[in-house]
């Protein structure tokens, strides 16, 4: 064969091997080794994802796809769920709906699509209540872990881990900085404050040395080094109005190398908690929404799967009044071929009334 073609040969099945190469990391068989809760949590947060069209924050922290937010009323990716309405769900399945009764239109969430009054109500609600602590709980609801602090806000769950780790709790308080973050896992930063606090600030504040940080923000790791690529994988709820996946530098160690924070109090962004006022035109290098204050890794301890809790009575019909909020979530199917064992399902945890959901 003359040299020219076995040149050309080479370079096509070459462009095959790297094509071969390229998969999404929701779609990789579960690394070996990983409990089944840890895959139960994977696996629950992948599909969201992908019903929200993969949306994700890449290594440099620039924002790479967004095709779907919050607020709309298109379809996700199966065709048959529209956007808001799913964040509603995530509210409602997760419990977390009946902790913050008192928000305006949280009540209008209960009742079935299709009433124009109910339905306005519901969405505005959506839109003004920060969510992603919601979608945390309702896949962790999803995925069957016991004894976990289903909360709207993200602080509770961490109060929690540093209370609770060591006596066997789901999650264990940990140094990102030190500990190696792997799927399951929770990395978390603080929100829209004038100073970064860090590991060692929001430990102080947990062991009563100030006040604890009332908003904050939890991703969950989904994929940690997948092909040797040393990208550590996240994917949150209300990032950027949707269920975004974030993608960040690890070493070859596996540790994972957090930006440079930054203080973003000034600009209050919401759950965005964007790049701050540096980020223009002229200074691109400012431009990242990686930049946060990476405080805390809840690190996944040994777990059971549970089977989902208790029904409760179905929302009323479109255009029927809204009775008052359950006090219990409403149940959840559980994943398709996770192990479930047996047990009786957890008692309901009896949580006071949240009225700032951060």
């Amino acid at each position: 064969m003359p040299n020219h073609r076995l040149c050309a040969l080479v370079l096509v099945l070459s462009s095959l091997a790297v094509k071969a190469q390229a998969i999404e990391v929701c779609d990789a068989p579960p690394r070996f080794g990983l409990s089944p809760a840890a895959i139960a949590i994977t696996r629950a947060a992948c599909e969201e994802h992908r019903q929200w069209m993969q949306p994700f924050i890449d290594r440099n922290g620039r924002l790479a796809s967004l095709r779907v937010t919050e607020a709309e009323s298109g379809y996700l990716a199966d065709h048959g769920i529209v956007a808001w309405q799913r964040v509603a769900m995530y509210w409602r399945d997760s419990g977390t709906l009946a902790m913050i009764g008192d928000e305006p239109g949280a009540s209008s969430c209960l009742a079935l699509p299709g009433n124009r009054y109910t339905d306005s109500d519901c969405r505005a609600f959506i839109v003004d209540t920060p969510w992603s602590a919601a979608f945390v709980s309702w896949v962790m609801t999803r995925a069957g872990i016991a004894g976990f602090r289903r909360s709207p806000r993200h602080i509770d769950y961490i109060r929690a881990a540093w209370h609770d780790g060591a006596s066997g709790g789901p999650y264990r308080y940990a140094d990102p900085a030190v500990e190696k973050p792997a799927p399951g896992d929770l990395l978390c930063y603080i929100r829209n404050r004038n100073q970064v606090l860090g590991y060692a600030g929001l430990a102080a504040t947990l062991d009563g040395k100030g006040s604890a940080p009332s908003e904050s923000h939890c991703d969950i790791v989904v994929a940690a080094n997948v092909g040797g690529d040393r990208t550590l994988h996240l994917i949150g709820g209300n990032v950027l109005n949707a269920v975004t996946m974030r993608q960040l530098e690890l070493d070859r160690s596996g540790h994972v190398i957090l930006p440079v924070p930054q203080a973003t109090a000034e600009d209050d962004m919401g759950e965005a908690s964007g790049p701050g006022r540096e980020c223009t035109p002229s200074q691109q290098d400012q431009c990242n929404f990686n930049r946060q204050d990476w405080a805390v890794l809840l690190k996944l301890q040994a777990q059971q799967v549970m089977p989902p809790f208790p029904a409760v009575p179905p929302a009323p019909l479109a255009g029927a009044p809204v009775p008052g909020l359950p006090p219990a979530p409403a149940p959840v199917t559980p994943l398709p071929n996770a192990p479930i064992p047996s047990p009786a399902a957890e008692p309901v945890q009896t949580v006071p009334p949240v009225t700032s959901p951060r």
